[in-house]
């Protein structure tokens, strides 16, 4: 097991996490014992992305954090694949892991995948945290997200859009940019292509679930995220029944590393809910 560097500490995850994979292709690392906590990082990322929650709760739960499909070292899905695909994606890997009710974390497109497990497995979601999730993006929105989708065939994946969109200027959150660069100057384009191509199309497909959610839910972003935004995110809360939202005040997209003590005290009460 690496030593877990949070990204305050100036240092990536150094040897990175070392991963099993599951029959079905998907790449993972576990550590510590409890209720199961599983973490779906965002489009371009892998799972080292979620190092301090990691660190923070392998002390009281089960973590397993996953590689989503065409990143770090799981297997692709197949081109044209929708959000559905990769939810269903996520119920086999559980049922690869062997894993009951589980507390089930995600970050941007991870949120989806999250949102969408909510919505249909059931019994099978402990407790769902929607990290930087979007929702029934406006009409803008979504003419941009699905032009910067249908340019990576010409162009290749995108580093300095997100940085720019993700990131401010105040030193604080030049250690999370590194990470989150050499996140997506390594990302398999092919793997990113259809992942971002899904995420895209994808944030309405389950919207109209989350009444309908029975577990507790946290709808949680950055006051300055300019995608995934703080109105997304109570719109939602508003919508689930046991659901509540969390705006991190100073900070964008990505949250968890940006603000990594400030979320992690969140979702220390997200996984207190109705114990």
């Amino acid at each position: 097991m690496p030593t877990l560097e949070t990204p305050s500490s100036g240092l990536w995850p150094d040897p990175a996490f070392e991963r099993a994979r599951t029959a079905g292709g998907a790449a993972f690392f576990a550590v510590g014992e409890g209720e199961p906590l599983v973490l779906i990082h965002g489009v371009g990322m892998r799972l080292e992305a979620w190092a301090p929650q990691i660190a923070r709760f392998s002390g009281s739960h089960r973590v397993i954090a996953v590689d989503m499909p065409g990143h770090g070292e799981s297997d692709k899905l197949p081109t044209g694949s929708t959000i559905a695909d990769f939810v269903a994606w996520l119920g086999r890997f559980l049922d690869d892991m062997g894993i009951g009710p589980a507390n089930i974390a995600g970050h941007s497109m991870g949120a989806l995948i999250s949102g969408g497990a909510a919505a249909t497995m059931g019994g099978r979601v402990r407790r769902v945290a929607c990290l930087n999730g979007v929702y029934r993006r406006d009409a803008e929105a979504k003419a941009a997200v699905l032009a910067r989708a249908a340019a990576i065939s010409s162009e290749g994946v995108d580093k300095a859009g997100p940085l720019n969109r993700w990131f401010g200027d105040d030193l604080d959150s030049e250690n999370a940019r590194q990470i989150t660069r050499h996140c997506l100057e390594t990302v398999d384009p092919n793997g990113y292509a259809i992942a971002y191509t899904a995420f895209a199309g994808g944030d309405a497909i389950y919207a109209d679930r989350w009444p309908f959610v029975e577990c507790p839910a946290m709808f949680l972003t950055g006051s300055g995220d300019p995608n995934s935004t703080p109105e997304m995110a109570r719109q939602m809360a508003d919508a689930a029944p046991k659901g509540w939202a969390e705006i991190v005040a100073g900070h964008r997209h990505m949250v968890n590393l940006t603000a990594p003590e400030i979320v992690n005290d969140l979702m220390a009460g997200w996984l207190r809910t109705g114990a």
